[in-house]
């Protein structure tokens, strides 16, 4: 059986939703355009979440599964547009880079706040340096073990820098590559050793240190 496509599994979620579609998007880095490989991330929004939904959406979520595809963030209309304030730099993240794959275009009236950014993006620096903090050292002596906790967690990493960047004004490559030479540059980390596991946590030191130090007050 041929793996479900994005365009099939649009038409598949939008007749099992039916009235209650808001939106459908695709974001992330499928969304930047940076490969056919890229995970195919989406969102679905509905005016509202019961049982009923999740029986008419099972068919066609779960052959998404089978094409190896993570199953929708599914929120309704009320909790997306009261929620920029809680993740604002998910939500900086996904306008940056999406698509509206069905339903209209989500974005009227959400604004996201600087200051809110600011505060998540330290929040969950602190967070995330704290626990590779004790994930290296449960595992300093087993290098893969370490080699494999950069790899499963670079990509929020990522997604910091660019919160990063575009608190201060500065243009986001979409480029895995150039995002973390700009970001380097501009934080003060050695852009070309993300991949060894000492590189990694410096840069991660750094970048929280950096946040850290921003002026607090909004631009």
């Amino acid at each position: 059986m041929a793996r479900m496509t994005l365009d099939a599994f649009t038409g598949r979620v939008a007749e099992a939703a039916g009235a209650r579609l808001v939106a459908l998007l695709l974001y992330g880095s499928a969304a930047r355009e940076l490969g056919a490989e890229s995970a195919m991330n989406t969102l679905l929004i509905v005016e509202s979440v019961d049982d009923e939904l999740f029986r008419r959406l099972s068919e066609p979520v779960t052959e998404w599964l089978r094409a190896k595809h993570p199953p929708p963030l599914v929120l309704t209309d009320q909790e997306w547009r009261s929620s920029a304030d809680a993740f604002p730099i998910e939500y900086d993240d996904i306008r940056a880079h999406h698509r509206v794959l069905a339903g209209r275009d989500p974005w009227r009236g959400i604004s996201v706040q600087r200051a809110d950014v600011r505060r998540q993006l330290e929040q969950e620096l602190m967070g995330k340096l704290m626990h590779l903090r004790q994930a290296y050292l449960a595992a300093w002596s087993r290098p893969k073990r370490l080699a494999e906790t950069v790899h499963d967690t670079r990509a929020g990493f990522l997604t910091m820098l660019r919160a990063v960047l575009r608190l201060v004004g500065r243009p986001v490559p979409a480029a895995a590559d150039a995002l973390v030479r700009d970001a380097a540059a501009l934080i003060g980390f050695a852009p070309d050793r993300l991949a060894e596991p000492a590189a990694y946590l410096d840069a991660v030191t750094r970048t929280a240190g950096y946040v850290n130090r921003m002026e607090r007050t909004p631009s």
